[in-house]
């Protein structure tokens, strides 16, 4: 098993890379993750075109004042499984960031949910636009949460 390092990959080595090669290196290790995911333990489990897979084991250090894991964490694991699977589309030189995202949280997730896991897929990717779904689900396979986004790509 590889150890997962934390930071960021500079513009020129990411413009020498296609998006699925930058979100592959993501998952296997090779690339840093960024620092927002060693912030809230998050994992690039899964990469291939148009798909990504994020990973999560909830703890105390998520909750809200009402005990439940944060609303804002299950949109950056939404926001960051659809944004990849985006990613993942593009060639090299070419990037994505996230116009708008929307999601809605259908169960609470608590520690005692046990791992969750965001998928990101893409519906559909254009030159200047690309759009995508996500879902967060228990191990059990019963639905958290649920998104779409919208993306720019632009050259890097």
């Amino acid at each position: 098993m590889t150890v997962k390092t934390y930071g960021t990959v500079s513009e020129e080595d990411r413009r020498r890379m296609t998006g699925l090669e930058f979100v592959q290196g993501l998952a296997s290790g090779e690339l840093p993750l960024n620092t927002i995911a060693q912030t809230l333990g998050y994992d690039v489990a899964e990469a291939e075109t148009g798909r990504v897979l994020i990973t999560l084991t909830p703890t105390g250090a998520h909750l809200n004042p009402a005990g439940t894991v944060h609303g804002g964490l299950t949109a950056t694991l939404l926001d960051s499984c659809m944004g990849l699977a985006v990613q993942s589309t593009l060639d090299k030189g070419v990037s994505q960031t996230t116009l708008e995202f929307k999601i809605s949280l259908v169960r609470p997730i608590t520690p005692e949910t046990g791992e969750i896991r965001a998928e990101g897929k893409v519906l559909n990717c254009g030159r200047r636009i690309g759009t995508a779904e996500g879902r967060v689900v228990d191990s059990r396979g019963r639905l958290l949460a649920h998104g779409t986004t919208t993306c720019l790509i632009f050259p890097s």
